[in-house]
C-alpha cells in the first residue's frame, strides 16, 4: 500500500464515515476504496466547516475529516480553520503538500508551518513510514485537553511512496483528568455560602455530555443556568432553570439573574473575552472550571480554579456538595423556578408584536416564531450564521434538548453556518438540521446548497433578505449616505432553482406558515429547501444589561 492507503486504512479505524474534500488529493480516492464516502465541497472553507459541524455532533468522539489540494486548495481553508481554532473544535486537515525539492523554494505554501498559530498541532510528513506514528498525535492532540484543529501535511510524494509493512496502528482513545479534592471542598463551601450563585455552562459541558448532571447540581443549590454564546443547550433552554443562551444578545432572565449574582461558578468555558459573547460583570466571585489550565486567569481574575473535565468536575462538586449540604432548600428552588417563569413570561409579552407582526417587509421574529411551532425541535440541530441572524435566534431560538443548537462567535466569518448545518446532518441523519443566514452570509457561500443537492443533505437553509449590510451602518455612515454602499441585492431562490434546491421566496407574512411545512416536509424526504424571506431592514435585538 501506498502512503494514501495507510492514512484511509488509520481513518477506517477511528471510524470516519465521511471525508469532506476538495478538489485533488490522494486521499480521496484510497478511502473511497474502503467505503469513507468522499462529500466533496463547492469551496474548501465549506469543507472544513462540514468536518467542523460533524466533530461538535458526535462531541469529539468521532472527528470530522477535510483534505484539500496542496497550494491554493489548502491556501482557500485557511479561514475555516481559523473559525474552527477559535471555537476549540477537534477536527482533522490533511492537506496535500509541495515535494520536498519545493520546499525551500519560494514561493512554496508550507501548510503545516502557516497553520500552527490556528491549529492545536500541525506536523508535515517527511517519510511514508512515519505516517501511522504522526496520525497517532494528531488524535492524541484532538482528544486530550483542550479541543482543537490538528493539521497533517502530507506532500505528493508521501502519498504516493509505498509502505513497508504492516500498519500498526490502534484507535485513540479520549483522556479526562478529575480536579483536585481540596479545591473541589473549597469551591463546594463558597457555592453554599453565596447568596445568589449563577453556573455559566460553555461547550465543554456539551462535548462533556454533563447537562443533565449540571442541571442536578443546580436544584441541589439552588440555582439557575446561564450558557455561553457556544454552549447554548448544553442544558435545554426549556427547563425551568435555564436562563438561555447570550450573546451581546441575550433573555430579560439572563440579565437579571446575573445581574444580582455574587458568585458565577463556570463550567466548560474559557471565559475568553470576545465582541460576540457574554461579558462577565465586574465585582463576581469566579469558580473557573476548565480542561485548560492556560484559561484560569487568563482574562479574569478567579478566585477559585479547578482543572478537569466537565462531568468529572461536576461529579465532584454534586458529592461534595451533598456531604457539606445540610438540610434541602424545596422552598428556596420552587421560588427560584417561579420567578425565572415570570421573568420569561414577561419578556416574551414585551416582544410579542414582533412575533405577531404583519409588517411588510416581513419582521424576522415572525419567521423565528413560526420555525419554533412547527419544528419538532427535540430533533432538529439549529445553528446560525454571523451578524443579525446570530443575535435574532440564539437568544429566542428555545431548545428541549442538550446539544441541539450550533453556538459560535469568537470569530464571526459570514457564511460559515452552511457548513456546520452540513456537517451536523451528516452526524446525525435522522434529526432536521436548520440554519439561519443573512443574505451577505449567503453571498459568501451560498453556491454550497449545491452540495447539499448533490450529496442528498437534506438541509434547511433560511435566508433573511434584507438587501442590506444592516449591522455595518453604524460604521459607513458617509459612504452609505454618497454611495449606497451597503446595499446588495438578489433573488436567492433564483439561485437554489438553478442548483436544483427546492425552495419558496415569501414576501407575505401569511405565507410563512405554508412555506414551513413544505421545506419541513421536504427535508423529511431526503432533500434540502432554501426558504427566502423577504425581511425588513431594521434590527431589534433582545439587549437587556
Amino acid at each position: 500500500m501506498n502512503g494514501a492507503d495507510v492514512i484511509a486504512k488509520i481513518l477506517k479505524q477511528e471510524g470516519t464515515e465521511f471525508l469532506a474534500c476538495y478538489p485533488r488529493n490522494p486521499l480521496i480516492d484510497a478511502c473511497a476504496a474502503i467505503d469513507i464516502r468522499p462529500v466533496l465541497c463547492r469551496q474548501e472553507r465549506i469543507g472544513v466547516g462540514m468536518a467542523d459541524g460533524f466533530s461538535r455532533i458526535r462531541r469529539g468522539k468521532q472527528n470530522g475529516v477535510f483534505a484539500a489540494q496542496h497550494g491554493p486548495g489548502i491556501e482557500n481553508a485557511f479561514a475555516g480553520v481559523a473559525q474552527a481554532f477559535s471555537e476549540n473544535v477537534p477536527m482533522l486537515v490533511i492537506p496535500a503538500g509541495f515535494s520536498g525539492e519545493r520546499q525551500t523554494v519560494h514561493p512554496t505554501f508550507r501548510a503545516a508551518e502557516v497553520y500552527r498559530p490556528v491549529t492545536k498541532w500541525s506536523a508535515c510528513a517527511h517519510t511514508v513510514q512515519e505516517l501511522p506514528d504522526l496520525m497517532r498525535r494528531a488524535y492524541q492532540a484532538m482528544r486530550s485537553g483542550k479541543a482543537g484543529p490538528v493539521m497533517v501535511e502530507v506532500p505528493v510524494h508521501v502519498f504516493e511512496s509505498e509502505y513497508k509493512g504492516e500498519v500498526d496502528y490502534k484507535p485513540v482513545p479520549m483522556l479526562r483528568s478529575a480536579p483536585d479534592p481540596e479545591v473541589v471542598k473549597e469551591a463546594a463551601r463558597m457555592l453554599l455560602a453565596a447568596k445568589h450563585p449563577i453556573l455559566w455552562a460553555g461547550q465543554g459541558v456539551i462535548y462533556a455530555e454533563a447537562g443533565d448532571r449540571l442541571l442536578a447540581l443546580a436544584e441541589m443549590l439552588p440555582a439557575p443556568v446561564a450558557c455561553t454564546n457556544p454552549g447554548k443547550s448544553a442544558v435545554p433552554d426549556a427547563h425551568p432553570l435555564a436562563l438561555g443562551g447570550s450573546t451581546r444578545s441575550r433573555s430579560k432572565m439572563y440579565a437579571e439573574f446575573m445581574r444580582r449574582a455574587d458568585l458565577i461558578l463556570a463550567i466548560g468555558s474559557s471565559l475568553t473575552k470576545t465582541s460576540f459573547g457574554p461579558p462577565v460583570p465586574k465585582g463576581k466571585a469566579i469558580i473557573h472550571c476548565t480542561n485548560d489550565p492556560g484559561d484560569i486567569n487568563k482574562d479574569h481574575r478567579a478566585d477559585i480554579g479547578l482543572v478537569g473535565d466537565a462531568a468529572l468536575v461536576i461529579d465532584a462538586l454534586i458529592a461534595e456538595v451533598a456531604r457539606q449540604k445540610k438540610g434541602g432548600d424545596a422552598k428556596k428552588l420552587d421560588e427560584m423556578k417561579a420567578e425565572i417563569a415570570a421573568i420569561k413570561k414577561d419578556w416574551k409579552a414585551e416582544w410579542a408584536k414582533h412575533f405577531e407582526s404583519d409588517e411588510v417587509p416581513i419582521n424576522q421574529y415572525r419567521v423565528i416564531g413560526e420555525l419554533l411551532k412547527q419544528a419538532d425541535r427535540d430533533n432538529t440541530i439549529v445553528t446560525h450564521d454571523s451578524g443579525s441572524p446570530r443575535e435574532q435566534t440564539l437568544p429566542w431560538w428555545e431548545t428541549t434538548k442538550a446539544g441541539t443548537y450550533i453556538g459560535w462567535g469568537k470569530s464571526t466569518q459570514l457564511g460559515y453556518g452552511l457548513g456546520l448545518a452540513l456537517g451536523a446532518k451528516l452526524a446525525a441523519p435522522d434529526k432536521m438540521c436548520m440554519h439561519v443566514m443573512g443574505d451577505c452570509s449567503f453571498g459568501m457561500s451560498g453556491m454550497d446548497i449545491e452540495t447539499a443537492s448533490r450529496n442528498d443533505i437534506a438541509i434547511l437553509t433560511v435566508v433573511f433578505n434584507n438587501q442590506v449590510m444592516a449591522c455595518e451602518r453604524s460604521v459607513m455612515e458617509t459612504s452609505t449616505a454618497k454611495f449606497n454602499s451597503l446595499a446588495v441585492g438578489g433573488n436567492y431562490s433564483k439561485v437554489a432553482e438553478g442548483l436544483n434546491v427546492a425552495n419558496r421566496r415569501v414576501d407575505k407574512p401569511a405565507d410563512i406558515a405554508g412555506a414551513v411545512r413544505e421545506a419541513i416536509e421536504t427535508n423529511a424526504k431526503g432533500k434540502p429547501f432554501l426558504l427566502e424571506i423577504i425581511a425588513k431592514e431594521g434590527y431589534d435585538f433582545s439587549r437587556y444589561e
